[in-house]
């Protein structure tokens, strides 16, 4: 009894989210209790598009703030810079603006330095935001490491006005991303395997990630010509919900499977670097369902989806259109490391299982092109 897998579900602090949402950053951490010097992480385009408006919104909360420009990869080097930076300007919370690696980089480094961290995300490009958990790149690009925090972000505010500004593909590879998030979890409940936090699954988690999945399908393309022609439309803010909210939920709560396993494989071919996780996460749920002998149905429906809103599904699509065998297997060794998450699955999978299953699901994605 002692020693039973208690259930563990996680979540942010608050989630706000809607049309110009960050004029009302600095009235949303003063609700909080959140006080200044606040230091912002920020990409380019947030340091572009919002600058005016935080210093208005945070002016009006008496809110302090420094910005601190974000190099560009979410590495070791990266966050200590930031870190850095909160400390000269003496930070009592840090913001994150920008997409996933802006907001890693700001996770790691304010629980480094136990600050609350505000997240805003300019882009629903993967399902980042919401967790207690970063994903560590080397400078170069390559996954290093998974960084456990000890605590969900204090206050996620989502501004689909700027959303809707950002690039299309940006919000396809979220949706790739999200894509893995029902199939992932389904997995891991299904094996009574232990979520990101150590602890089961709960039903209200496995119920967020399949309404995560069934609003991909549901409001997927719609949302993705909302962003093509700027606008922000009903579709849009249920789906940047479900990348963003529900996506995050579901895979921290629930817990991950062979795809995101496949995407750290995928990412020491050089090549696949140009390509957005949740492309190379779209690719890897693709391999995951070869390896679980997934019926046919359910293939032609993540592939139908795929296609529709201009998802990879081969690997020439992620980069790799001359893969080696030796490369093959690097990727596969690395995807199947220890500790990596492949191991949720439901029977011991090995490198070479890995292989076929990668070559299986590119064939079906070139003859799924073929024939549609």
């Amino acid at each position: 009894w002692r020693n039973a897998m208690l259930s563990v579900f996680c979540s942010p602090n608050r989630y706000t989210q809607g049309k110009n949402a960050t004029g009302v950053l600095g009235q949303e951490m003063a609700g909080l209790d959140l006080e200044g010097p606040a230091l912002i992480v920020a990409g380019k385009s947030a340091i572009r598009q919002l600058t005016d408006t935080w210093k208005t919104t945070l002016a009006d909360a008496k809110i302090e703030h420094v910005v601190f420009p974000f190099g560009g990869e979410c590495s070791l080097a990266e966050i200590e810079r930031a870190k850095t930076v909160a400390r000269q300007h003496k930070a009592q919370v840090i913001i994150g603006a920008g997409g996933g690696k802006v907001l890693d980089t700001a996770r790691v480094a304010a629980s480094d330095l136990a600050l609350p961290v505000v997240n805003c995300p300019t882009v629903a490009s993967s399902d980042a935001p919401c967790s207690a958990l970063s994903v560590i790149y080397t400078e170069e690009g390559t996954f290093q490491e998974y960084r456990f925090l000890r605590k969900n972000p204090d206050l996620i505010l989502v501004d689909t006005q700027v959303i809707a500004q950002g690039p299309p593909r940006l919000l396809a590879a979220g949706m790739g991303d999200a894509l893995a998030t029902w199939f992932e979890a389904n997995t891991c409940v299904a094996g009574h395997v232990r979520n990101m936090r150590g602890g089961a699954s709960t039903r209200s988690a496995l119920t967020l990630a399949k309404l995560c999945y069934e609003t991909l399908l549901a409001d997927g393309a719609e949302a993705l010509r909302a962003v093509r022609n700027q606008v922000v439309t009903p579709a849009l803010e249920r789906l940047v919900e479900a990348n963003t909210l529900l996506s995050g939920l579901g895979f921290e709560s629930s817990g991950l499977a062979a795809a995101h396993a496949v995407h750290n494989g995928l990412t020491i071919a050089p090549a696949t670097l140009d390509y957005f996780h949740g492309e190379r996460v779209a690719f890897g749920l693709l391999v995951q369902l070869v390896l679980e002998g997934q019926p046919q149905s359910v293939l032609n429906q993540v592939l139908t989806f795929a296609t529709e809103v201009g998802l990879p599904t081969t690997l020439a699509e992620i980069g790799l259109t001359q893969l080696s065998r030796e490369l093959l297997e690097r990727i596969a060794n690395r995807a199947t490391a220890k500790g990596e998450t492949i191991h949720n699955e439901p029977f011991e999978v090995t490198p070479d299982m890995v292989v076929d299953a990668i070559r299986a699901a590119d064939d079906l994605g070139q003859c799924w092109k073929k024939q549609n």
